[in-house]
């Protein structure tokens, strides 16, 4: 009797174990399977990113080529540079299935992409290479930068740094320092106005300047018939009120020479002061949203004399956007 009881007790273990090993064996297939088919949707969604990110790219780089064209058209008119002009008309965003096809039943299954952008006049701002001239700081330049940053609200001393900055990241290498700049200390030349921070402007300051001043590759003049007023009222040395009137005049007949806008006003601005009515420089922004995704490009474009335009710098920010522009 005893022997039985010992023998079903055995054998209920043994049940036990082969229930317990099939339990972890179909857990383990279970974990396994899992596995294989979240790596495979994440695989799928990575692909799906990338050609999304690629598609946006090659449309971006379209519409890069697009305002290319309208500057060089714009070139053959043979007019000022002015904000009446086509190239200054910003492009609302718009379903890109309106400039692909007539119908929906062409553009496929593809997610709907809205597509807009504007071209501005980098030459519209203050040029900050314009503070340094021959290896030497302008002072009547610096003055001009120090009545801007006073105009919006900078403390005036920025405009010194920026020039003290750019003198030394931009002095010719000399023996002592192997090749490199004028000190071993020297700064980089900042490409971007975010890389003034190198030469020591604070974030808060950097701010305030952004919409008024730019970093062109040579010195260039200010364009009357596109500047703000407080551009204007900083390198015309006028109140902001007598630039407000430049602007206003401005928008019902553009100038056609910069002594037509000086006429207008009593300025102090030196003989030599930096005007001009023409552009070379213009900035492209686009936007494209392709479902969730934003994709910014921002171009520096160069206008040649002979109608060509050279991009000279490319910068694309993506990010997640759930709402419009």
């Amino acid at each position: 009797m005893r022997r039985t009881t010992l023998r079903h007790r055995s054998t209920h273990r043994q049940r036990g174990a082969a229930l317990l090993t099939a339990m972890i064996i179909v857990t383990l297939v279970a974990t396994l399977a899992a596995s294989m088919v979240w790596q495979q949707w994440r695989a799928v969604q990575v692909e799906s990113a990338e050609r999304a990110r690629e598609q946006a790219a090659w449309i971006l780089s379209g519409a890069l080529d697009f305002a290319r064209l309208i500057l060089r058209e714009d070139l053959r008119s043979d007019k000022v540079t002015a904000l009446t002009e086509p190239w200054a008309t910003p492009l609302a965003e718009a379903r890109l299935s309106t400039f692909l096809a007539v119908d929906k039943a062409n553009a496929g299954d593809a997610p709907e992409a809205f597509l807009s952008g504007h071209i501005d006049d980098a030459q519209a701002r203050y040029n900050l290479m314009d503070l340094v001239s021959q290896g030497k700081v302008d002072p009547l330049e610096v003055e001009t930068l120090q009545r801007l940053c006073l105009a919006v609200g900078v403390e005036s001393g920025v405009a010194q740094t920026i020039a003290n900055g750019l003198l030394e990241a931009t002095a010719p290498p000399t023996a002592a320092t192997g090749g490199g700049g004028a000190t071993a200390t020297a700064p980089l030349l900042p490409r971007t106005l975010a890389q003034l921070s190198w030469l020591g402007v604070d974030a808060p300051s950097l701010k305030a300047l952004r919409p008024y001043v730019v970093l062109l590759p040579v010195a260039t003049p200010v364009n009357v018939n596109t500047a703000s007023r407080e551009v204007l009222a900083a390198v015309m040395n006028v109140d902001l009120a007598s630039a407000e009137r430049l602007v206003q005049s401005r928008q019902r007949n553009p100038f056609q020479t910069p002594q037509a806008a000086t006429a207008l006003v009593v300025t102090a601005a030196p003989a030599n002061a930096k005007l001009d009515v023409r552009s070379s420089f213009f900035e492209v922004h686009g936007r494209l949203r392709l479902a969730d995704h934003v994709l910014v490009e921002n171009s520096l474009v160069q206008r040649l004399p002979n109608g060509q335009v050279n991009v000279l710098r490319r910068e694309r920010v993506a990010s997640l956007d759930a709402g419009g522009p």
